[in-house]
């Protein structure tokens, strides 16, 4: 039925970000059209939790070993802009984009998607 999701994120300078996601993160790209690039990303698992505030969605990248890549990641230019904290679900850290926006990354320490079978 599905094939894919498609994420948006919202920023105050999209050319900064995508040059970001391009050079310092890696991701392949596709362009759409008068430069909007579209990332391949990593395969992808989708979670809902229960709120008491205002609903929002939000986008992690999940890695294997946080510490090696934000040290990857940091070499390549990314500032770190939340240390990695033990959160008991897992190891959660941060870099920061170009327009200031927050990028979350987390290694799992809890049973995944992406070991299930298409």
């Amino acid at each position: 039925m599905f094939n894919g999701a498609h994420v948006i994120l919202y920023t105050r300078d999209a050319e900064a970000d995508r040059d970001f996601l391009k050079d310092v993160l890696g991701f392949d790209h596709v362009d759409a059209g008068r430069g909007w690039l579209i990332f391949k990303l990593p395969p992808a698992e989708i979670a809902v939790h229960p709120t008491e505030g205002e609903p929002k969605n939000e986008v992690y990248l999940m890695c294997e070993d946080i510490s090696g890549t934000l040290t990857a990641l940091e070499d390549r230019g990314a500032e770190i802009s939340r240390p990695i904290t033990d959160q008991g679900w897992g190891l959660l850290g941060a870099v920061r984009l170009p327009s200031g926006t927050e990028l979350p990354l987390y290694e799992p320490r809890h049973p995944t998607a992406h070991t299930l079978s298409p």
